[in-house]
C-alpha cells in the first residue's frame, strides 16, 4: 500500500471511529465516506445529497478532525441553533453568531477561538459580510469552510440570496483552507452556477441518488379556483391523518393564518409560520413544532431548510412551489426517519398563471426571468404529466436510469392516456436535424414553421413546417414530457438551454414505433386566427343546472354513491372520482365494466374497486 493510500486508510478509520463516538453509527452512509475522504486531503468539494442524506456530517467531522476551527455558512438562524444545540448534545464544542447572541456571549465565543477551544462556529451569509467578522476570523486557524444550503447561492435556484453569491471571495481571503459546498437540490445548471459563484470550478463534484423510496408522491388537481374550496380539501387531507406531525405549505401569509385558524378550530394542533412574524415569535413556534407529536406547521416558504423533525408523515402543498427543487426540498421535509411518508400536492391553472404574474413582477434580469419561468412550467408538467413522480424529479436532476417508485398516484392508478407517438417522433427528429443547438422556442418555430426569416439550410430539413398542425401550447406539452420520460434532454449552456436528445436507446425505440409516447391530453391544433397560434380558451364546461334533468339526476345519483364511498373512508370525494368523471359516466351509462374502463379518469384500481358499485347506481335507469 502507497503512502497516500495509507494515509487516506487511516484517515478514514479515524473517521469512522469519530463518527461511533459521537453520532453513534458504526459506518458512513451513501457518499459521505468519500465526501469525508476529500474533505480530511484538503481538497474542495460540492456535494449534492438527498434530504435526510446526512450533509451536515459531512462536514462537521473533517471540522472535528482536521486542525483549527470549523466555519459554517449556514442561512438560517433556527437551522443554525438547531444544528449547535445537536453538536453541543454530542460532546462537540460548537457555537453560533447571529443576531440572537448578547454581545457577552459573542465575547465568549471569540476567546473560546481564539484559544482553539472550539471546533466548528455557525455565521450567516449577512454576519460574514461584515468587515469585522472577517477581520476576527483572519486570526485564527480554519480547518475548513462549509457552505450550507448552496442552492441559495445560485440565480437560477429556488431560493436566490445575493449574500451567498459574495461567499466566492472566501477563496481569496482564506487561501489553503479546504471549503465544501453542500445542498439538497440542484439540477446541472444549478451546479454550474454555484461552483463559478463560490469558485469551485476545480472542486470534487459528488451527486448522490435522489431516489426517496419512503415517500408516496401524489398531485390532485383542485376542485375549483376558489380559495374557500382548496382551504377545505386542504382540511380534508389533515383530517385523514389526525394526530400525525405534517407541514402545510400555502402561497401566501393570509392563506397560513385562515388554514390555521380553520385547522385549530377542527381540533388540530395547526401552528403558523411566515415572514409577517416576527424572529423570536418564529423561534418559538418552530421550537413547539419541533417539540410536540402531531403538530401540523402550516407555513410559507419562509419555514423549512435544514428543519430535522424525523417524524414528519405528510407534506401538503395547499399551493404549489415555483420549482422542481424547491419542490423536492420541501417534500423532503417529510419521513427523514426512512418510514413511510406522504407528499400531497394541489394544483390548478390559476396557480402556475399565479406564480407567472408573480415572477413577472419581480426585479431580475431577463435571462434569470425565464430560467425561472421555464422552471416553473417543468413544475406543471410533473403534477399534471403522466410519468412516475419520483422518476420525473430524478430524471430531472440528472438521474437517467430512474426505474418507476412503484408508489405514487401515477403508479398506483395511472391516468387515461392519449398517443402523441408521432408528435413525439416529430419532436425528436427536429432536435436531431437541428444539431441539438436550440432552445425549445426555437424548435417549435421550426416545427411550426414560423421561424422568423429562416435560412435556405433549416428550410431544406424534413423536420420544418412538419408540426404545423399543433400549436405550440401543443408542441411545449409534447417537450415537457419527452424531457420527463428522459428522451429528451436540456444542457445548460451557459443559462440559455437548448434542447438535445436523451436516452439513445429510448430515443430509437420511439422513432421505430417499439416505444409509446403518451400524455394526459391530445396535443392542442393549430389556431391561424391567433397570433400565437395557440387556440382560444374556450368557456368552462356547462354546469350541473344546465343538464337536461335525466341526465342531472344520474349526475347526483352518483355523487350521492360517491358521498358514500367517501364517508366509509374518511376520505374526500373527490379522490375516488372528480365530478367530470362522472358527469362522463352519466353522459355515456356504461352497462358493462369493459364500456366503464374507457371513460377518462376510470383507471384499472379504480375500476376493479368501484366499477361494481357505479353500475349498480346506474342500474335504477
Amino acid at each position: 500500500m502507497t503512502a497516500v493510500a495509507l494515509r487516506t486508510a487511516s484517515a478514514l478509520s479515524d473517521a469512522r471511529a469519530l463518527l461511533r463516538e459521537v453520532w453513534g453509527h458504526e459506518d458512513f452512509r451513501g457518499l459521505q465516506a468519500p465526501i469525508v475522504e476529500a474533505v480530511l486531503a484538503g481538497r474542495d468539494v460540492l456535494a449534492v445529497l438527498p434530504t435526510g442524506g446526512g450533509k451536515s456530517v459531512c462536514y462537521q467531522v473533517p471540522a472535528i478532525l482536521r486542525p483549527g476551527l470549523g466555519l459554517v455558512v449556514s442561512p438560517l438562524i433556527a437551522l443554525m441553533a438547531d444544528q449547535v444545540e445537536a453538536l453541543r448534545q454530542q460532546g462537540v464544542a460548537a457555537a453560533r453568531l447571529d443576531s440572537g447572541v448578547a454581545p457577552e456571549a459573542r465575547a465568549e465565543i471569540w476567546r473560546a477561538a481564539k484559544a482553539g477551544d472550539l471546533d466548528l462556529l455557525y455565521v450567516s451569509p449577512e454576519g460574514l459580510a461584515q468587515p469585522h467578522m472577517i477581520e476576527r476570523l483572519a486570526g485564527l486557524s480554519l480547518s475548513l469552510i462549509a457552505i450550507d444550503e448552496a442552492h441559495c447561492v445560485s440565480q437560477w435556484g429556488h431560493d436566490f440570496r445575493p449574500d451567498y453569491r459574495s461567499l466566492g471571495r472566501l477563496a481569496e481571503l482564506f487561501p489553503g483552507v479546504p471549503r465544501i459546498a453542500v445542498t439538497a437540490t440542484a439540477d446541472a445548471r444549478t451546479r454550474e452556477d454555484i461552483a463559478r459563484s463560490l469558485r469551485l470550478e476545480h472542486a470534487q463534484v459528488f451527486v448522490d441518488t435522489f431516489a426517496r423510496p419512503n415517500l408516496q408522491l401524489s398531485a390532485v388537481r383542485k376542485e375549483a379556483s376558489t380559495r374557500a374550496r382548496t382551504e377545505a380539501q386542504v382540511l380534508e387531507l389533515v383530517a385523514r391523518r389526525r394526530g400525525l406531525s405534517g407541514v402545510v405549505y400555502c402561497g401566501a401569509r393570509e392563506t397560513c393564518d385562515r388554514l390555521t385558524e380553520a385547522l385549530t378550530a377542527a381540533g388540530v394542533n395547526a401552528i403558523a409560520y411566515h415572514a409577517g412574524m416576527g424572529a423570536e415569535d418564529r423561534d418559538r413556534r418552530l421550537s413547539s413544532f419541533l417539540a410536540e407529536d402531531g403538530a401540523v406547521m402550516v407555513a410559507t416558504i419562509a419555514f423549512g431548510m435544514g428543519v430535522d423533525k424525523a417524524d414528519v408523515r405528510f407534506v401538503i402543498h395547499a399551493d404549489p412551489p415555483g420549482s422542481i427543487e424547491a419542490y423536492w426540498q420541501e417534500v423532503g421535509r417529510a419521513g427523514r426517519d426512512g418510514d413511510p411518508a406522504e407528499g400531497i400536492t394541489l394544483y390548478g391553472a390559476s396557480d402556475i398563471a399565479w406564480t407567472l404574474r408573480r415572477l413577472d413582477g419581480r426585479p431580475m434580469p431577463d435571462e434569470v426571468k425565464a430560467v425561472q419561468v421555464r422552471k416553473a412550467r417543468q413544475l406543471y408538467a410533473m403534477l399534471d404529466g403522466v410519468t412516475c413522480r419520483a422518476q420525473a424529479v430524478r430524471r430531472y436532476f440528472g438521474e437517467t436510469d430512474a426505474d418507476p417508485c412503484g408508489v405514487c398516484d401515477i403508479c398506483g392508478d395511472p391516468p387515461e392516456l392519449v398517443d402523441a407517438s408521432v408528435q413525439a417522433q416529430k419532436a425528436l427528429a427536429a432536435v436531431q436535424r437541428l444539431g441539438g443547438r436550440f432552445g425549445r422556442g426555437r424548435v417549435i418555430d421550426h416545427l411550426t414553421g414560423r421561424t422568423k426569416e429562416p435560412q435556405a439550410w433549416e428550410t431544406a430539413l424534413s423536420t420544418w413546417g412538419v408540426g404545423s398542425d399543433t400549436s405550440p401550447r401543443g408542441w411545449r406539452d409534447v417537450i415537457d414530457q419527452l424531457l420527463f420520460q428522459g428522451l429528451l434532454v436540456e444542457a445548460p449552456n451557459d443559462g440559455k438551454p437548448i434542447l438535445q436528445l436523451g436516452d439513445p436507446d429510448g430515443v430509437r425505440a420511439v422513432y421505430r414505433g417499439e416505444q409509446a409516447v403518451r400524455t394526459r391530453r391530445a396535443p392542442e391544433g393549430l389556431d391561424p386566427s391567433t397570433r400565437s397560434g395557440n387556440p382560444r380558451r374556450r368557456g368552462r364546461s356547462a354546469p350541473a343546472e344546465a343538464l337536461s334533468p335525466e341526465l342531472r339526476e344520474r349526475f347526483e345519483r352518483l355523487r350521492a354513491w360517491r358521498r358514500d364511498r367517501a364517508a366509509e373512508q374518511k376520505a374526500p370525494p373527490y379522490v375516488i372520482f372528480q365530478d367530470r368523471t362522472l358527469l362522463e359516466i352519466a353522459s355515456r351509462r356504461p352497462t358493462t365494466l369493459d364500456q366503464l374502463a374507457r371513460i377518462p379518469g376510470v383507471g384499472q384500481a379504480k375500476l376493479q374497486r368501484y366499477g361494481p358499485g357505479v353500475l349498480e347506481a346506474l342500474s335504477g335507469d
